[in-house]
């Protein structure tokens, strides 16, 4: 009776667990009523938080009040599955996408997946974030390191990729178990990062990695899990976060400092594309042009993403005010060339020199 009671307990753990995973697939749904009296439902899936996409779904509801928004929250690879599937069936999944993982927006339009959209907006975008006027870049976001405060003495604060390794070479007990950074083999935003970071600088990138192996790194799926990890104190510093995210957890905890590094800083555009059996597609028109516009921007720059191509870089954040001219900003361009970074073979030998190097995440 023992082992039968074990064994069902074992069969409900695996149902359970399964459950889970089939939600987390499908994503968490928020839904956005329309301001005034309802006429359409924009159905939007987006591997992006709530709490950045919500200012601008309701600043496009004040320019469609008779738009509601059905939002869905998905991680990068789960987005990119559903719309490879919907794609090759032929069906309807969403109005529009919106992923961090560029790379996968771009392998969908190349597949022939989604519909081209040219305005006055979409014209006005720089080549590096409008690739065939199928995949449009809306954000600029910075990949910075953020760092505790309250434990990270000044003289220590990594500036640099460089410092970074150097810090960790030079006090390997004092931050052993203290860093954390994406898990590139979960993330696909983490291995478009980490990808870039080596055709950066190569040399550097080599000695961080091994930094990070050293110091017994603590790997996660996401931004908000690794910012998670240091609010809680678990880690001191955290590795590659997109600078919207770090930004907004420090002006919750302004004890969490951000740094964008001087030697360069990998920039990444948000894409948004408009599937091809999408079943509004003027509505996802719409939508793309109220976020590349003026009032889109300055929403997006203000409350949603905190950075700017345009503007300075906030006042409390450590960095060049001006980081495009500075010359350390260095753009992901979205464009044909990351499909190279989608090789299944290069991708499979990068992640695995990563995990041969990192080892697999820490699980406390």
């Amino acid at each position: 009776m023992r082992q039968a009671f074990l064994g069902l307990l074992a069969l409900g753990l695996m149902a359970a667990s399964g459950l889970a995973q089939a939600r987390a697939a499908e994503g968490k749904r928020t839904f956005f009523p329309a301001p005034a009296q309802q006429a359409r439902v924009l159905n939007l899936t987006a591997a992006t938080d709530l709490e950045a996409m919500a200012p601008l779904i309701r600043g496009f509801q004040k320019t469609a009040p008779d738009v509601a928004v059905d939002f869905r929250d998905m991680v990068t690879n789960d987005l990119f599955e559903k719309a490879e599937r919907a794609c090759a069936e032929q069906r309807p999944e969403a109005d529009l996408l919106i992923s961090s993982a560029v790379d996968q927006l771009v392998a969908l339009a190349n597949d022939g997946c989604v519909l081209a959209h040219r305005s006055r907006e979409t014209s006005a975008l720089p080549a590096w974030a409008n690739w065939r006027d199928e995949v449009f870049g809306f954000s600029f976001e910075p990949a910075v390191i953020v760092y505790d405060s309250r434990h990270v003495p000044p003289e220590d604060v990594p500036e640099s990729h460089a410092a970074l390794a150097d810090l960790l070479r030079l006090k390997p007990d004092r931050y052993r178990g203290k860093i954390g950074t994406y898990d590139i083999s979960k993330s696909a935003i983490g291995y478009l990062l980490a990808f870039y970071d080596s055709q950066q600088a190569p040399m550097t990138y080599g000695r961080l990695l091994e930094s990070f192996g050293r110091a017994g790194t603590l790997t996660r799926c996401c931004n908000k899990d690794v910012l998670d990890a240091l609010e809680d104190g678990r880690i001191e510093i955290a590795y590659n976060v997109l600078g919207g995210y770090a930004y907004a957890f420090h002006l919750q905890h302004p004890y969490l400092r951000v740094v964008v590094p001087h030697d360069y800083t990998i920039v990444l555009s948000r894409g948004m594309v408009i599937p091809k059996q999408a079943a509004q597609p003027d509505l996802a028109r719409r939508f793309v042009d109220y976020l590349l516009s003026a009032e889109g921007r300055a929403v997006t720059d203000r409350q949603a993403f905190y950075f700017s191509a345009a503007n300075p870089l906030p006042d409390d954040v450590t960095g060049p005010k001006a980081l495009m001219a500075s010359g350390i900003g260095r753009p992901i361009a979205i464009g044909s060339a990351l499909l190279a970074a989608r090789d299944r073979a290069q991708r499979e030998r990068f992640i695995a020199g990563w995990v041969d190097v990192i080892g697999p995440g820490q699980s406390r």
